[in-house]
């Protein structure tokens, strides 16, 4: 019984892997940078792991763009990228991804690259584990083509 489930469910993903495969291939258009929200495109991208922040964690309300923290607000800390910066994190376990902005700076320890508010953590699905791998993809205003 149980090696029949495994084979129907590999038999139900590689199906679903060849249907997803077949129209991806057919929508791809170089022309135009691809649009991640409107608006906006990649930028760059960075892998490593995020950890979640709230007022109690960061000990007070303000930020370091002088904000008050809102743990429910899409915001994040991140060591360099300017006050502002929008950036799409992705939970690499569950690939559930939130758009953030910038207004902190962290996080201080070692090998880990984004703190998001902990209303973000709970949208990835990671506030019980506290740190998971993520991808950071930092977005940028796509220039308005001009009529010639």
């Amino acid at each position: 019984m149980k090696t029949m489930r495994n084979t129907l469910l590999m038999l139900v993903s590689v199906l679903s892997l060849a249907s997803c495969a077949s129209l991806g291939a057919a929508s791809t258009d170089r022309s135009k940078p691809k649009e991640v929200i409107p608006g906006y495109k990649v930028k760059a991208v960075e892998t490593g792991k995020a950890s979640w922040y709230n007022v109690r964690t960061n000990r007070g309300h303000a930020t370091a763009s002088g904000e008050r923290l809102n743990e429910r607000a899409a915001t994040a800390a991140h060591k360099t990228l300017p006050m502002g910066t929008k950036v799409r994190v992705t939970n690499l376990d569950n690939g559930n991804s939130e758009v953030v902005r910038i207004n902190d700076r962290g996080p201080f320890i070692k090998g880990r690259i984004i703190d998001v508010t902990i209303g973000t953590a709970e949208k990835l699905g990671f506030v019980r584990r506290g740190i998971v791998p993520v991808k950071v993809e930092v977005l940028t205003r796509i220039e308005e083509e001009t009529a010639d």
